[in-house]
């Protein structure tokens, strides 16, 4: 008699994560790659900029040092770079205040475990970065949306506090924003700011994007918020404004000395981080102030460009982003994450294809953002150009078209 098997369920908990919208589509780019079709890829931040000189330099001399465990909290020469960094940018902080992190989504991982239990809620103004519903579904939080009013700008304190509930432990904020560029001015974002106090909320704050400002200086920073240091919790990484994603480097940053505490004895369960990752962030750190400003330069021409040629684009509505690496389109479709599908199955000019990033996935309000889509302007000029000439054609042979 054969004996019949079943294998064990994978967890409830790992069923629940969404799919990325940024890296669902990968099987189809895939396949499509493998017909001979080229695809631009606009559907995910990969920065096609050279991080700064210093980090392939600094790569190649970690050949000679063992590879050997780190401190959990990062080395102290990194964690002072990081501190060097903050002063360059016009804000202050100790070592003793510093977590490295494995990247921002790390530091948020790190963050909310040292903060939340299983059934708090933290609110997140929506549309947002998506693996935030990920990283707190898998911690048993439930991220609350806070819609904007005009769908993308900035939300306010009416919008908050109605939705908070003796459950709340926190607000998550991200500017300039992923996926929208939103930017909260210094009033905006004190005003939320004065929320968390008030209601003794920990504001988390993504600073990711926070000198990819198109007009003016860098984004505001919870760390300068009157009254916010024992609840501010500051999420950053050099993977944008350094373009050194594979690095996967990150810190967490609080002057709540018991975030700290908690933030660190978690980032112990991992170990180390690789310690050539570690000295190549440190020379990314260390780049120059004009490194950074022509970034912002370079990212400020694309979304001209990218505006301009969307506009021309019959139908087709994108909305200016006032910083970061990212422009969002509403388009006249039945569905944005049908049409990012059938760009890589069915549709090909010149033997190319655009691939994009559904924006409903970006939401936890069923039913936002089936109409529009992502871009990021990882592209020159010109290959953008060129991605909006390919949308445009498709556009007009796509089957779920709308009038």
């Amino acid at each position: 008699m054969v004996q019949r098997t079943v294998a064990p369920h994978v967890s409830t908990r790992a069923q629940a994560i969404p799919p990325s919208p940024i890296r669902g589509l990968v099987p189809l780019a895939d396949a499509a790659k493998a017909r001979g079709i080229r695809v631009i890829h606009l559907n995910i931040g990969q920065p096609d900029l050279p991080p700064p000189p210093g980090v392939s330099a600094a790569i190649a001399a970690a050949a000679s040092q063992r590879p050997t465990y780190t401190p959990s909290r990062g080395i102290p020469d990194l964690i002072a770079a990081w501190v060097r960094y903050y002063q360059r940018v016009g804000l202050s902080i100790n070592p003793e205040e510093v977590v490295v992190t494995g990247g921002a989504s790390e530091a948020l991982w790190l963050a909310i475990l040292a903060t939340t239990d299983p059934g708090d809620q933290v609110l997140v103004p929506e549309p947002f970065y998506a693996p935030y519903q990920g990283i707190l579904t898998a911690a048993g939080v439930e991220l609350v949306p806070v819609p904007s009013p005009d769908r993308y700008g900035p939300i306010s304190p009416e919008a908050v506090r109605p939705r908070i509930s003796p459950r709340t432990r926190g607000i998550l904020l991200c500017s300039p924003s992923n996926p929208t560029g939103t930017l909260y001015d210094r009033a905006a974002f004190q005003a939320l700011a004065e929320v968390a106090i008030a209601y003794n909320l920990f504001f988390y704050s993504d600073e990711t994007y926070r000198e990819l400002v198109f007009s003016g200086a860098r984004a505001p920073s919870a760390l300068e918020m009157p009254g916010l240091d024992g609840h501010a919790i500051v999420i950053d990484s050099i993977s944008k404004r350094f373009n050194a994603c594979g690095l996967r480097i990150g810190a967490l940053i609080s002057r709540n000395r018991d975030v700290i505490a908690a933030a660190a004895s978690l980032a112990e369960l991992r170990l180390s981080l690789p310690l050539v990752a570690q000295l190549a962030a440190m020379a990314a750190l260390d780049a120059p102030e004009s490194y950074i400003v022509e970034v912002v330069t370079t990212y400020r021409r694309r979304r001209d460009t990218m505006l301009a040629a969307l506009r021309q684009i019959p139908g087709v509505r994108p909305i200016p982003p006032a910083g970061a690496l990212y422009l969002v389109a509403e388009l006249p479709v039945d569905d944005a994450e049908r049409f990012a599908a059938w760009l890589l199955t069915d549709f090909a000019l010149g033997g190319e294809t655009v691939m994009v990033a559904p924006l409903s996935g970006f939401y936890a309000t069923p039913g936002c953002g089936q109409q529009a889509i992502r871009l990021a302007l990882v592209e020159s000029e010109a290959v953008l150009e060129h991605a909006a000439s390919l949308l445009a054609a498709a556009l007009e042979v796509y089957p779920g078209r709308r009038a």
